[in-house]
């Protein structure tokens, strides 16, 4: 047995207790590691010759290539099961205590942000391109069909569809805007109109879209015309800091799913433009993906494949730029485990459209893209990952003094009315 896998072996007999994985080495050696458990898989891997290396040499990115180019493949189910397998043994809210930082991980940290700081105007719509502009094709199947939230749904008492949790979870967004008929809505990354489209129809709104995406903002304008909202709703292609140097403001803004794409070094510039583009009596609201931890660093697969520039904050974080320019954060919400069910919704769906999805790229794709979705489901489900809603105003006056203005709002908007 190699050092490589005798190192892995090591690591497997270390993480896997409960679920069973068979591994199979490129010697021909075969280990078997945990015990049947309920809830765990049994499953078995091949590790085809320099896997091991490849795994060790950077875990993630190693692994996720090594599956990517069919050098590590799995029986007995899938990577998502793997994937599981691995982290529902080490769930990140059972650790003990606080690790301190290592040396490896300061290097990391820095150079993390060195790379975020690169992610001003001139680069954000490259590195937007890169994820948003492969085809429209691909999120038509994989999200839901009448909005298009590329974004962690909303999971109420008696929710059982992607679609009906979509749809929550723009409801209870918008309840929280504490809209009025006639007021003027800025959507930051507004996707491929969703948002804007129901909040016209559902509120009476006008709303602005900006989006930094060619076949986002194509898609919207054609979905917003086709949904009879082209007169309440806009979409341009630009850069939320050139609209904010631009003087317009709006009575309400709302930010989904685009936070995580901004880069630590840009977070002050981010929330002292959200503040410029508020009226004094208006109301922000920012839905992003966040760590329920200390703040972290974006791992190499989704610096390199997914998200390149994009870094996912930490609450602290958060706060703490925003307090720079005087935002007061007035209602803050974390959503758990609800971007874990979203995720292996759009996971069922690229597996039932596989031939599909192969056919517009390759099978390589294929494999990188449900790596990503199952990695992420992980990462909600036993991870330290989460999901953050927080409301901002200018102004203490702004709002209702109790949250009981919400719920009563969202049901409105739920109704169609």
């Amino acid at each position: 047995m190699s050092a490589t896998d005798r190192i892995l072996a090591r690591f497997f007999a270390s993480t896997v207790s409960k679920g069973t994985l068979e591994v199979h080495y490129a010697s021909g050696r075969v280990d078997r590691f945990g015990h049947q458990s309920p809830g765990f898989e049994d499953l078995s891997i091949r590790l085809a010759e320099g896997a091991a290396r490849q795994i060790l040499t950077d875990p993630r990115l190693g692994a996720a290539e090594a599956y990517m180019d069919g050098k590590l493949t799995i029986e007995g189910g899938g990577i998502m099961e793997l994937i599981h397998l691995l982290r529902a043994n080490q769930p990140w809210d059972r650790a003990q205590g606080l690790r301190p930082p290592t040396m490896l991980r300061r290097i990391r940290n820095r150079l993390d942000f060195l790379r975020a700081a690169t992610n001003r105007a001139q680069s954000a719509k490259s590195n937007v391109a890169h994820h948003y502009d492969i085809g429209n094709d691909l999120y038509t199947l994989m999200l839901d069909t009448p909005h298009m939230q590329y974004s962690c749904a909303y999971w109420g008492d008696g929710v059982t569809t992607l679609e009906q949790a979509q749809e929550a979870k723009l409801a209870h967004i918008a309840a929280k805007l504490a809209l009025e008929p006639g007021h003027k809505v800025l959507d930051i990354g507004c996707g491929w109109g969703g948002m804007a489209i129901f909040l016209a129809q559902r509120a009476g709104v006008h709303v602005t879209g900006i989006t930094l995406s060619e076949e986002q903002l194509a898609l919207a304008r054609k979905r917003a015309e086709a949904a009879g909202v082209a007169d309440l709703t806009h979409f341009e292609l630009i850069d939320y800091r050139d609209l904010a140097r631009s003087g317009r403001t709006f009575d309400r803004v709302v930010s989904v799913g685009m936070f995580e794409h901004v880069g630590q070094p840009q977070f002050e510039t981010y929330f002292r433009s959200l503040g410029s583009l508020m009226h004094q009596d208006g109301v922000a609201l920012v839905h992003t993906i966040g760590r329920m931890g200390r703040p972290g660093t974006t791992d190499a697969f989704t610096n390199k494949y997914i998200f390149p520039g994009g870094y996912i904050p930490a609450l602290s974080e958060t706060v703490a730029a925003s307090e720079k320019v005087r935002l007061i954060a007035s209602d803050v919400e974390t959503l758990r485990v609800h971007y874990a069910k979203t995720l292996r919704c759009w996971y069922a769906r690229c597996m039932a459209h596989q031939a599909e999805i192969e056919a517009m790229y390759d099978p390589r794709f294929f494999r990188m893209w449900t790596f990503y979705l199952s990695g992420a489901t992980a990462a909600f489900e036993n991870g330290g990952m989460c999901n953050y809603q927080i409301q901002y105003v200018r102004d203490r006056h702004a709002l209702p003094l109790t949250r009981d203005y919400m719920l009563p709002a969202e049901a409105k908007l739920l109704a169609g009315r």
